[in-house]
């Protein structure tokens, strides 16, 4: 029972995301998310997957206030007079504490889509994640930002 409504809950994210709520698109949202559970059943627990939700959804709601967050700062910062003399573009090393393949991916991700922001590299030995920000008036405060929002809710939802 669980599964079928993760899968209904997928197939409406996948409508919402295409914007198209056609009977059709919904039962494509639902054979794509039927199949993505499929794919994940040995990894996650049916038990273990209800505790992680309230977890997934808070780091989806993170994701959503610095997306918007960071849509307006960029606006702002764009239509201003003399936006090069203001811009301070800088790319950091910012330390992992995600060790995972999935974690590390998450967060370069989530990091990428964020207006103002793109990951660009990982270390070789996985142990810094390079980012490039659009205006970066304080390193320390970038790297803490990240390190107490989608790293850690990201390490939240992959903890055992």
């Amino acid at each position: 029972m669980t599964l079928l409504l993760i899968s209904v809950l997928l197939a409406l994210t996948w409508a919402a995301i295409t914007g198209t709520f056609s009977l059709g698109n919904l039962i494509l949202g639902f054979v794509i998310g039927g199949m993505s559970l499929w794919v994940i059943r040995l990894q996650v627990g049916q038990a273990q997957l209800l505790r992680k939700i309230p977890k997934i959804l808070s780091l989806a709601g993170l994701f959503l206030y610095e997306l918007v967050l960071s849509a307006f700062k960029v606006l702002i910062l764009v239509l201003s007079p003399n936006m090069h003399k203001k811009l301070q573009p800088a790319i950091i090393s910012f330390p992992l504490k995600a060790k995972s393949d999935a974690e590390i991916t998450l967060l370069a991700n989530l990091i990428t889509l964020t207006p103002g922001t793109l990951s660009v590299d990982v270390s070789p030995d996985r142990s810094s994640l390079y980012v490039h920000a659009l205006e970066m008036p304080d390193k320390k405060q970038m790297i803490k930002d990240i390190a107490n929002g989608f790293e850690a809710k990201i390490i939240e939802v992959f903890e055992p």
